[in-house]
């Protein structure tokens, strides 16, 4: 899931076994691939074009003085990327659905990918054609999702945690009830999807986030509905501002972005709720529709390429499963430089962290249809007067409201004079 920019402190010159690169802009002839990425054929691609549809902000794109990785991968294979962005998973499955747009490479979540192989609109790869596959480590292969390991490449992957302004809030928060603390009225951001909603409410009541009982369900509808009247904006993107301005005190968002907004306020910080949060995997996959799937596999081995995959690490701030960017020093260095605790946020010891928990429940598994629409209307029927901003709703009804009213005034004031000559 997911998304946003991590300033890169200083010039960083990936140095090891892999060879030498450097995160710097396009302009710059510093950055390289690794010889085994370099060496493949490409001539017979030349001149396509492959449509990628990733998150926003997703990817090192030559900003921040930044690798512009489809730049590279442009310069060093002829294939051009045409580039575009979801929002969620559920508008990435509704475009790729209505068949709109023809997409070679597409980088979902896990429950998500679940979905899209059990109704067959992804396809297998051949990893021949992506050889940089054994950088990924092990414990992201065969995940529940795609358990014969045949459908995806893991991209990035993260947690789900409690950011919080420590100028704001006067203590340090341990679960998830600091999004219902009546303190912070009007300063607490939550998320705008209802998977990640729901999920939060139902870590809260102790419910399965996989749960498909049409009572639980409602029961996580009725706390969020508590909760929304506390609640100053549903939130995806609009985040980063609102948390680094200090227009808001708290949210739950991705373990990655906090550690960005971290380098524009100091003042935040972050905490994994004590009932357990998600936790997820973004990953490459080929819809079945794609036109060029050995391009779009190209494209997929030179992400998992050392190199870029250290440079994507370094600018999205998100963990990579990629076990050459852990093993790489400057990575290591780059991470201690951006938060003191940015490894044990990133790269957490699950048992450590929850000891007594099976944090296999953590992940997001595609639910049963009757469930998803069941959670949809509930989730509509919690946001049915508001917009991103819960103010704003209220705004609307009452502006409807007068519009009636001098319409209502218009049409008695016009029979009434329709009557008065008619009597004369």
């Amino acid at each position: 899931m997911k998304r946003v920019f991590c300033a890169i402190f200083a010039v960083i010159l990936v140095m090891s076994v892999f060879g030498l690169a450097s995160c710097k802009s396009h302009e710059s002839s510093d950055f390289s691939v690794t010889d085994e990425t370099a060496a493949i054929d490409y001539s017979k691609y030349a001149g396509i074009t492959i449509n990628v549809y990733n998150w926003g902000e997703y990817i090192s794109d030559g900003t921040e003085d930044s690798v512009d990785v489809n730049y590279e991968f442009t310069k060093l294979t002829g294939i051009k990327v045409n580039y575009t962005n979801f929002s969620t998973n559920e508008d990435m499955y509704s475009k790729l659905k209505s068949g709109a747009s023809a997409y070679d490479v597409i980088i979902p979540s896990d429950y998500m990918i679940q979905q899209l192989i059990d109704e067959g609109m992804i396809q297998k790869l051949n990893f021949d054609n992506i050889p940089n596959y054994k950088y990924i480590e092990d414990e992201f292969k065969g995940l529940y999702f795609d358990q014969t390991n045949e459908y995806s490449v893991a991209y990035n992957c993260g947690m789900v945690g409690i950011i919080y302004n420590t100028e704001l809030v006067d203590y340090t928060p341990e679960t998830w009830d600091i999004l219902w603390d009546e303190k912070l009225n009007d300063q607490i951001l939550m998320i705008n999807n209802p998977r990640d909603a729901f999920g939060i409410a139902e870590f809260k009541l102790g419910f399965s986030v996989n749960t498909t009982d049409f009572d639980e369900l409602t029961k996580a509808k009725d706390e969020l509905l508590k909760q929304k009247p506390l609640v100053k904006a549903y939130v995806m993107d609009e985040i980063y501002n609102k948390m680094e301005s200090g227009a808001a005190a708290v949210s739950a968002y991705y373990a990655g972005d906090y550690l960005s907004m971290y380098e524009n306020n100091d003042k935040l910080a972050f905490v994994y709720p004590k009932e357990g949060t998600n936790i997820f995997v973004d990953a490459c996959c080929i819809p079945a529709s794609a036109e060029h799937k050995e391009a779009a596999e190209l494209y997929i081995n030179f992400l998992c390429d050392p190199n870029v995959a250290v440079c994507n690490a370094e600018k999205i701030c998100y963990r990579s499963p990629n076990k050459a960017v852990l093993e790489n020093e400057e990575y290591q260095e780059f991470l201690a430089d951006l938060h003191d605790d940015a490894m044990d946020i990133l790269y957490p010891d699950l048992t450590e962290l929850y000891p007594d928990k099976d944090t296999d429940d953590f992940y997001f598994h595609r639910l049963p249809s009757e469930a998803i629409s069941k959670m949809t209307s509930l989730w509509s029927e919690l946001k049915i007067t508001s917009t991103e901003d819960s103010d704003s709703g209220a705004l609307y009804w009452i502006s409807g409201a007068f519009i009636i009213a001098i319409i209502a005034v218009f049409v008695l004031l016009k029979i009434r004079k329709s009557k008065r000559e008619h009597e004369e």
